[in-house]
């Protein structure tokens, strides 16, 4: 039987995108081979990359906006490398907000290229919020985001209004929610929390940000090199790019990006209306900054964890431990999670309070 997966990442796909890729495994396109051992050259391939790269702008709004997509490798840990070598200038200041582990990873990184400001952090909170009312440098090269943290369960409901380029890793919530995405100088985001396997990233970059750092960047690490050869400057991760474009037809099939942001909407509301009401639960993240993406809460009292962990996995739930950071519970109720598994451990939750 199916579980109902509230992992954190890699996570859970479409049941069809799960299907269509098994059976791409088995024969792709009828060529008598398996999409692992094509080549990426192949005309087969590159109708999956080109489709892959086109429906990634479109879906965010980005056509004809001097936008490139690129599937590149090394995960979003790479993007925060990526990033400072193709904007830091050699003697300039790159703007960064702490909300939680993947910014400070990347703050981390882009202080090996050079000044690196942090303006806002929540760490003082454990990054149960995410901070507000910070100014931007206006010398600053570009400022740099987390729009959702898997491990807190916060979420950026706003970006600031600056005249630098702004950066954002959108690793657990890209395709999520409609935003202005032409705000944004580069997005990346890691397949395997709400696109696709692990193993690829999208990364959307605005080509006339490029260029200006006076740094002699390496290739494999250099955006416009990717742009040039169409994400094909070295191998490409060939079926985790293919399995972000089913997850993308899907997405579009279904609705796009508007359509799924009113369900995934209703999961969350659903699910924190039952951690406030529910006497036995409460909350990790301050109200105004929950993630629509990664629900993280706790028990009022740890002395019924086995009473609760028992029901949830009778109910054949998997998936919600919390992280060893915040403990308790984690559901993340990414765009392939069905309302009826929000609701089957809403039921836990409920048979739990009777119970006790």
């Amino acid at each position: 039987m199916k579980k109902h997966n509230f992992s954190a990442g890699p996570s859970i796909l479409p049941q069809e995108v799960f299907e269509k890729s098994a059976q791409a495994v088995l024969d792709f396109n009828n060529l008598g081979l398996s999409i692992l051992e094509i080549s990426h050259r192949s005309k087969d391939f590159v109708a999956v990359m080109e489709e892959a790269r086109a429906t990634a702008l479109e879906l965010l709004g980005l056509e004809g906006k001097g936008y490139k997509a690129l599937f590149l490798t090394g995960g979003a840990s790479m993007e925060f490398v990526r990033v400072p070598y193709n904007l830091l200038k050699e003697n300039g200041k790159a703007a960064y907000l702490d909300t939680g582990t993947w910014a400070s990873g990347a703050i981390k990184e882009a202080k090996r290229f050079g000044t690196t400001e942090v303006i806002a952090s929540s760490k003082n909170e454990n990054y149960n919020y995410i901070p507000k009312g910070f100014a931007v440098p206006t010398d600053a090269d570009y400022l740099h985001c987390t729009s959702n943290n898997t491990i807190f369960g916060t979420q950026m409901h706003s970006f600031p209004e600056t005249n630098v380029p702004l950066v954002c890793d959108m690793s657990s919530d890209i395709f999520s929610r409609e935003l202005d995405f032409s705000k944004f100088g580069i997005i990346y985001a890691g397949a395997q929390k709400n696109m696709g396997p692990a193993g690829t990233t999208l990364v959307i970059v605005k080509e006339d940000i490029l260029g200006n750092t006076g740094r002699n960047i390496p290739g494999i690490l250099d955006y416009s090199q990717h742009i040039a050869k169409e994400s094909m400057y070295n191998t490409p991760a060939v079926f985790p790019v293919y399995t972000s474009l089913l997850t993308l037809q899907w997405v579009k099939k279904n609705g796009g990006v508007a359509a799924l942001e009113k369900k995934n909407n209703e999961k969350a509301e659903l699910l924190y209306n039952e951690i406030d009401r529910n006497p036995l639960f409460t909350g990790t993240a301050k109200t105004e900054d929950r993630s629509k993406m990664n629900v993280t809460f706790l028990l009022k009292d740890e002395a019924h964890t086995e009473q609760f962990d028992k029901l949830w996995k009778e109910a054949n739930i998997s998936g919600i431990n919390g992280h060893r950071s915040v403990g308790g519970y984690r559901a993340s109720i990414y765009n392939a999670m069905p309302l009826e598994s929000v609701k089957v451990l809403v039921d836990v939750m409920q048979e739990f309070e009777r119970t006790v």
